[in-house]
Formats: C-alpha cells, sequence, structure tokens
C-alpha cells in the first residue's frame, strides 16, 4: 500500500517525472493538475499490442527511421501526457531518457477505454494539436472497433473514420492497411 502524502499548489513536470513508476495506473500532468486512470484492460491491451505491431511493419516497409512506443511520456506545453501508442523520431529515441518532446512525435494512438473516452475524445486531441503533432489516431472499441485517423490541418485534426469490417487505408506517417475489427478481435 502506498503512503499518502500531500502537495500544495500545481504540479510541475519534473516534479512527475521524479514520481516513482506505478504500472497499475498513468500520471498525466494537464495544467499543473494530476490525471490518473487505472491500468488499461485486456481488449484495449490486446489492440495495442497488434496495432504496435502493425506500426512496425509499416515502418519497416516503408523504410522510416521510426520507433513505436508504448504508453511513453509525452512533454506537451501544457504538461505530460502518456498515449496508447507513440511513433517517434529514431534519432530523437535515441537521445531522450525519460519523457520525448512532442516535436519529436509524429504520431500519437489513443485507445478509447471506459475510464478515458471523454479525455481521449475531448481533452487530448487538443493538446496533441496545440503541441504540433501532425497525427492522431483514435481507436474505439464499443460497440465494434473503429479507428479515427486525424491529420492536422490548421490547428485541429481532420479525421477520417475507418469501421470494423472494412479495410483502413492510412497514407501518413507512411503506408498501413488493416481492418480495425481484427485490432480486439481475439
Amino acid at each position: 500500500m502506498g503512503v499518502a502524502h500531500s502537495h500544495v499548489g500545481p504540479w510541475t513536470l519534473s516534479e512527475v517525472l521524479a514520481r516513482p513508476e506505478d504500472p497499475a495506473q498513468r500520471v498525466e500532468l494537464v495544467g499543473g493538475q494530476l490525471m490518473m486512470s487505472p491500468a488499461p484492460g485486456l481488449a484495449h491491451q490486446r489492440a495495442s499490442h497488434r496495432l504496435h505491431n502493425l506500426l512496425e511493419l509499416a515502418a519497416t516497409e516503408a523504410r522510416a527511421d521510426v520507433e513505436v512506443f508504448e504508453a511513453i511520456n509525452v512533454i506537451v506545453p501544457d504538461g505530460l501526457l502518456i498515449p496508447d501508442l507513440v511513433l517517434v523520431d529514431a534519432a530523437a529515441a535515441e537521445r531522450a531518457t525519460v519523457a520525448v518532446p512532442a516535436h519529436d512525435v509524429l504520431l500519437v494512438v489513443e485507445i478509447a477505454s471506459p475510464s478515458t473516452r471523454a479525455t481521449d475524445r475531448k481533452l487530448k486531441p487538443s493538446l496533441y494539436a496545440a503541441a504540433g503533432i501532425r497525427h492522431y489516431w483514435r481507436i474505439e472499441l464499443d460497440p465494434a472497433s473503429r479507428l479515427l485517423a486525424g491529420d492536422l490541418h490548421a490547428g485541429t485534426y481532420a479525421e477520417t473514420e475507418h469501421l470494423a469490417g472494412a479495410t483502413a487505408r492510412i497514407e501518413a506517417p507512411f503506408p498501413l492497411t488493416f481492418d480495425p475489427a481484427t485490432l480486439a478481435r481475439r
């Protein structure tokens, strides 16, 4: 059991990064306030793992000099976020230690869970857009898997919806083709 302790005033990025790792929950920082969410469920983990593999394969085929990471710290102008998947410039990934600045991120992916659905739909896209991250994808698992692929235009994401049972054809940041239904299916 953890020891409870008080914190006075807004949290800083350095204070949050100095916290001990806790695999049971994700701790993000927005506007000096902590946002905590429980560890993701099994369908979420399955979808994340499968999409991670698809992204790595597509990046290799495209000879893109990138790395795909799960649940890493991304520094945005208003704090620190932990996307489910992050596509990072390979040279920047080599330099990074505990966190990656948003300007080195090519794509963030959020997989909406019951505890994060509102944040993933409303708050995070605006924070990622303000950070200048070119591509934001959201995977919705309920009622059926679908991908909302967003490309940054004029400070906001223009989304294209890809439904389960149909092939999603993505061109940027590199070509990728898959059916969103395969992500969470056992």
